[in-house]
């Protein structure tokens, strides 16, 4: 039996605190996983920026990748490392280099979710170019900006077509209000979007891999209370529906580590933001859902290096098209995308994987997110975000949340204990 090793890269940016996490829960796990015949160990290395040739052999097998939405030279050398090397990598780097927001509510519309109507606008002024004045002169038409407004129905949301993280996001009232977001617009490209209002629910759904957290979100929170802590909000039949929507989503593009906004309005779920492929992990904002993502990351990351999981170097959309024209009603159609979808992520090779290897990992990360070393991954993220006098303060606030979700598994796993003894005293076997 030989031991193999596996390595694991961090492609980082800004990220301080779920690396540390990571790494510290990989090495309390010393994972040692017999897999046809022999016996895998795992190593993870935060993958550096240097210059690189393009015949050189990438020393990873799997890349988590948190930079390449906007740092080229790191996307060029995932790039690379895919094409030459076979390196698998969240995510898949060209899509997230041209599946920006107007591709991916097209996708959607086509396989029948319910994206509110959307307007894509020429942007208001232009960077010089040499073909540019006779291009315009030939061929842009004036337009009525007010009309689309009235056509779409105020209230209404204008974004970059590209854009991400709410930046350059504005809820628009009144033809007013419109001409003048268009007016300090510059040159990006905006859409006009539908307002979903009145709404009753707004959800961000976390996916990595065929793993899904839905959470509760409050877009009119400061920043750090966004993300609300409360559970079992929603009913099982919502449940699934936003699981198969954000499986179907990220699998059709290729998507690893993705979220998916969603709005609730007369009871039909509206996806108004989903290309979101660099989501949030940080603890000042996840705070109570910041373990599960950190345990999220660990399975879907050791279970796609152990067997060996090809990289999706292309997208074949056909089967998602050939559902979409079956005849099914709205449910049944995205309950297809999402087997398909769970098809492609090996969902049932993934548990089965999970529970035969990484069964411990509950118990090592409730004990880890109650270390000194925890604890400091969070006071070094609040200390790059929070002013001196506010850092003890916040550390506090995000610490105690962590906590709440150490007792609420707690509270679960004495619940299991209760059930499983239970069952023993009247004689019944457990289900497995």
């Amino acid at each position: 039996m030989a031991e193999i090793t596996r390595r694991i890269g961090l492609s980082l940016g800004a990220d301080i605190c779920w690396p540390v996490c990571y790494e510290g829960l990989m090495k309390r796990l010393d994972l040692s996983i017999p897999w046809q015949g022999d016996r895998l160990r795992f190593e993870v290395e935060r993958v550096s920026i240097e210059p690189f040739s393009l015949r050189q052999p990438c020393r990873y097998d799997l890349v988590i990748d948190r930079l390449t939405h906007w740092y080229h030279v790191s996307r060029e050398w995932i790039k690379k490392a895919v094409l030459m090397d076979g390196l698998y990598v969240f995510n898949n780097p060209w899509a997230i280099q041209s599946m920006e927001k107007q591709t991916t509510y097209c996708a959607m519309m086509k396989l029948g979710l319910p994206v509110p109507d959307t307007w894509l606008i020429p942007p208001k002024s232009y960077e010089p170019r040499d073909d540019l004045q006779p291009t315009l002169q030939r061929y842009a038409r004036l337009f009525d900006l007010g009309s689309i407004g009235r056509e779409l129905g105020f209230p209404l949301f204008m974004k970059p077509y590209d854009g991400g993280a709410w930046v350059g996001v504005s809820k628009i009232d009144s033809e007013e209000q419109l001409q003048k977001a268009y007016d300090e617009s510059g040159t990006k490209v905006m859409q006009l979007q539908k307002a979903v209002l009145p709404f009753d629910c707004f959800v961000r759904a976390v996916g990595l891999g065929p793993q899904v957290r839905i959470i509760r979100y409050d877009p009119d929170a400061p920043l750090h209370a966004r993300y609300c802590a409360d559970r079992d909000f929603l009913d099982a039949g919502e449940v699934s529906l936003i699981e198969d929507m954000t499986l179907t989503i990220n699998s059709f593009f290729g998507w690893d580590f993705n979220s998916c906004e969603a709005l609730r309005s007369d009871g039909v779920w509206h996806p108004i933001d989903f290309a979101n492929a660099c989501p949030d992990s940080q603890v000042t904002s996840l705070h109570f859902h910041f373990p599960w993502l950190v345990m999220a990351n660990i399975r879907w990351s050791i279970f796609c290096a152990a067997v060996q999981r090809p990289m999706q170097r292309t997208h074949n959309w056909s089967p998602f098209y050939e559902i979409a024209e079956q005849g099914l009603n709205y449910r049944q159609r995205l309950a297809a995308y999402a087997r398909l979808a769970r098809r492609r992520l090996e969902a049932d090779r993934f548990e089965e994987f999970c529970s035969r290897h990484l069964a411990h990992l509950d118990e090592v990360a409730w004990e880890f997110f109650g270390s000194e070393m925890a604890r400091d991954a969070v006071y070094q993220k609040v200390c790059a975000l929070f002013p001196e006098h506010e850092q003890d303060k916040f550390t506090e606030h995000f610490w105690e949340l962590i906590q709440q979700w150490r007792k609420r598994e707690e509270d679960k796993r004495v619940s299991r204990r209760d059930a499983e003894a239970q069952r023993e005293g009247r004689g019944e076997r457990s289900p497995e």
